[in-house]
């Protein structure tokens, strides 16, 4: 349920599509499994395990999720595989196959192989506030959050959506903390960070573990390097590293939201009391986050 990262971006401000019409047309897609000779599938499923609906709702909070399956087929297997058929047919015939006929052999032994191949399944989850027009993959990378928003536009008709754009960029205010010393109000600067020079050679410096107030950090930003990564806390409630790409990951929520967790857990449904607790933070955080990096950027400027 805890999201661990966050691909950000933008319902249209006419979102009119009820909770009853998504689930209607995501079940157009549902996931199946790799048949046979099908390397990858990908289609959407209930997010709470004990319950049908492709939509769980909790008031204006929606969870979706998708999920992929993919067959692990390594290409030196097939080669190796492919190899020994090559070699076995040159000695029975006197000369070596051509380029062809290798590749059809070859595209015999992966039919051969693919149902001996192992599947691997994930599930990524979508987080919708109808409310505040914010939509949310929990997605470690911008491929995976892109793969997930495809399939919301090959279910949903008429789907709009725009990545989260500030009128500072998370580069720009990150080099500007760093060089001041100073977070915005309600955030505090961690131990870690990632400076890139914006040239080709894209020189870079990691910080892990260490004080962010040491003295060669202004030097590479006077040098021209900018941040790219920032470790920071929000209200001693949530740990996050925010990227140069406006992306939110490694996201943990810290004790005391730990600690309010588990005493609504004892009191009914894990399930929906985590759920309600991570929405209703993350729609604190995330205006708050906007703000600290100079508002939102108006739509086509």
């Amino acid at each position: 349920m805890w999201f661990k990262n966050l691909q950000l971006y933008r319902l249209p401000a006419d979102w009119r599509i009820t909770p009853a019409q998504l689930e209607e047309q995501l079940a157009k897609i549902p996931f199946q499994p790799c048949g046979t000779l099908t390397m990858q599938s990908a289609g959407w499923v209930p997010p709470k395990n004990d319950e049908d609906a492709l939509v769980y709702t909790l008031d204006r909070h929606w969870l979706l999720a998708l999920c992929t399956e993919q067959k692990l087929l390594p290409a030196s297997v097939v080669n190796q595989v492919t190899h020994d058929r090559i070699e076995e047919m040159e000695q029975q015939q006197g000369y070596r196959p051509g380029r062809k006929q290798a590749q059809q052999i070859k595209e015999q032994v992966t039919e051969e192989l693919m149902p001996r191949a192992f599947s691997r399944r994930r599930t990524t989850q979508v987080w919708l506030d109808t409310l505040n027009g914010w939509l949310a993959v929990n997605a470690g990378s911008a491929n995976q959050a892109d793969d997930v928003v495809q399939y919301l536009h090959k279910a949903v008709e008429n789907f709009s959506l725009r990545p989260l754009v500030t009128q500072t960029s998370p580069a720009a205010a990150m080099t500007d903390w760093l060089s001041s010393g100073d977070a915005p109000a309600g955030f505090t600067i961690e131990r870690e960070c990632e400076l890139c020079a914006p040239d080709e050679e894209k020189a870079t410096v990691r910080y892990a573990r260490h004080p962010l107030d040491a003295d060669e950090i202004p030097a590479h930003i006077a040098a021209g390097k900018r941040a790219t990564r920032l470790a920071l806390t929000w209200d001693d409630r949530i740990a996050f590293v925010l990227t140069d790409k406006m992306q939110v990951k490694r996201v943990q929520f810290l004790d005391v939201l730990q600690e309010e967790a588990e005493s609504q857990a004892d009191n009914g449904d894990s399930f929906y009391s985590d759920f309600a607790l991570m929405t209703a933070e993350f729609s604190r955080f995330l205006p708050q986050l906007v703000e600290a990096l100079g508002g939102e950027a108006k739509e086509g400027v």
